[in-house]
């Protein structure tokens, strides 16, 4: 069986500067990925600025995105860094005034931040408060995130918004974080809802829904049993990687999809077939 992360599909932090394809298919343009300090979210930032765009790297912990800002800027990139609570309205605000103040009313907009923060278990077991947090988290943070750079992609006439769901919004299995498989599920229903109603302004809108990735934090997480097991549930027989994902927001990010909006995209490895 091949192992859950193949040798020969490296992790984004370990490929050279020129290891990507010499495209700049971002070139002049600038991309906010929200969440971009770690995982999914600084590989899609790394490959973004390794595309040509000028990144605003974002997150709560301004110590890790200063070591995404130093491993852009050292391979030539421009990048800058925002920290923000992207649940509370205000910091969002002040998030998109200092991302446009330093680089103008991005181009793509890569809603990544959220994540499940409360452990699985039975529905009755779900405290009010895991519920909302859930959902703040990832429903909440999607709206306001949208809401605030929405329209100045309008009025410029063009835009690609790229927001993040899961697998586990995708297929309901025993033992799934129900609080935050819903608040997924809902952020493709609101992608939708957006695709509709800023497609006749030129703005795009699509949802990325990625099955189990070896972030650095799931690799300390899931023992390798665990892994072995989960590869056999993928007919491509790997557990997928932050890269994987990155690429599929690049397509969605550029004129190669320009004539996608409104769809989500399965990043899974054939574990979810619908």
């Amino acid at each position: 069986m091949t192992s859950p992360a193949s040798p020969d599909i490296p992790f984004p932090d370990t490929l050279s500067p020129g290891t990507p394809a010499p495209e700049a298919e971002l070139r002049g343009r600038t991309a906010l990925v929200t969440g971009s300090s770690r995982g999914i979210g600084r590989a899609i930032a790394v490959l973004f600025a390794r595309r040509g765009a000028a990144v605003v790297l974002h997150g709560r912990d301004g110590t890790a995105l200063t070591e995404v800002h130093d491993q852009i800027t050292a391979e030539g990139g421009r990048a800058v860094t925002v920290t923000a609570d992207v649940t509370d309205a205000r910091d969002v605000e002040r998030l998109r005034e200092q991302a446009e103040e330093a680089l103008g009313s991005p181009d793509v907009l890569v809603v990544n931040a959220g994540g499940s923060p409360v452990r699985p278990g039975p529905i009755e077991d779900i405290t009010e408060d895991d519920w909302r947090v859930s959902v703040e988290a990832n429903l909440t943070a999607t709206f306001l995130t949208v809401k605030a750079f929405l329209p100045g992609m309008k009025r410029r006439g063009s835009g690609s918004i790229i927001t993040m769901s899961s697998a586990a919004a995708r297929r309901p299995y025993p033992g799934a974080p129900v609080a935050y498989a819903a608040a997924k599920a809902a952020v493709e229903l609101f992608t939708k809802a957006l695709a509709t109603q800023a497609g006749p302004f030129g703005v795009r809108a699509n949802c990325l829904a990625p099955e189990t990735i070896l972030t650095e934090r799931n690799e300390q997480q899931i023992p390798p049993d665990l892994q072995e097991q989960l590869v056999a549930a993928h007919p491509l027989r790997r557990l997928g990687i932050p890269l994987d994902v990155a690429a599929a927001a690049l397509f969605l990010a550029t004129d190669q999809s320009a004539w996608i909006t409104g769809v989500v995209l399965d990043v899974a490895g054939g574990a979810v077939l619908v």
